[in-house]
């Protein structure tokens, strides 16, 4: 009954820095990204897998750091001077925009401004830039040339984290035990958790089925790749 009063509520990702589950996965990445006077040339490339909490960090970052965000796709030559006025700044999936001339051109012009007035610049992407096929040569050495922050593949206990703040976004109530018998088998991605819990909550909204081990035995026997 608890679960059919929250039926219509939106999801509310919460992405603060409260919210954010240190492990040993992206505990580095972490301090990086919070020492950005270090960063060499005032630039950072945070790099990880869908999912892996590239996002969230962003958003610590711009509240940290007040960082103007936008993603790399949505960048305009035009506005890149407006754009760079915000001192920090944060371009997410870079590696995105391999082949967009405008886009690429945008960045170009965007890193060179920020930098030369003192700026900081974070930009995230799936890859190193030697796998982006960019096609501004200017804009790949550039790219090439930035440190870069790894996020590791999730442990045991940054999997349960993320789960537990799925199921907490989507105010959705499980049982204790679920996270740990999801976690043993479950694909191991940050990406994962989140289309599980997205899974379950659909199935059992559609079912009319509380959440538990048969309904998640159901769910992930339907996610899992055929063959498997």
């Amino acid at each position: 009954m608890a679960r059919q009063l929250i039926l219509d509520l939106p999801v509310r990702p919460a992405l603060g820095r409260d919210d954010f589950f240190v492990s040993p996965a992206n505990a580095l990445a972490l301090s990086v990204i919070d020492a950005p006077r270090d960063w060499p040339q005032g630039k950072l490339l945070l790099v990880g897998p869908e999912g892996a909490g590239k996002t969230h960090l962003t958003q610590v970052f711009a509240h940290d750091h007040g960082a103007a965000v936008v993603p790399a796709a949505a960048l305009d030559p035009a506005r890149v001077a407006e754009l760079a006025e915000a001192g920090t700044v944060a371009v997410e999936d870079a590696d995105r925009i391999a082949g967009d001339a405008a886009a690429e051109t945008a960045l170009f012009h965007l890193h060179n401004l920020v930098l030369s007035e003192g700026g900081r610049l974070l930009l995230t992407a799936r890859t190193a830039p030697q796998r982006w096929p960019l096609s501004l040569p200017d804009l790949a050495s550039r790219m090439q040339a930035t440190q870069i922050a790894l996020l590791d593949p999730p442990d045991d206990a940054l999997l349960a984290a993320v789960l537990v703040k799925q199921f907490a976004d989507r105010q959705l109530l499980v049982p204790a035990t679920l996270v740990p018998w999801l976690v043993a088998r479950m694909e191991r991605s940050l990406a994962a958790a989140r289309d599980l819990v997205a899974a379950l909550d659909a199935q059992a909204l559609a079912q009319g089925r509380p959440i538990g081990q048969k309904l998640a035995a159901e769910v992930l026997d339907r996610l899992r790749p055929s063959g498997q």
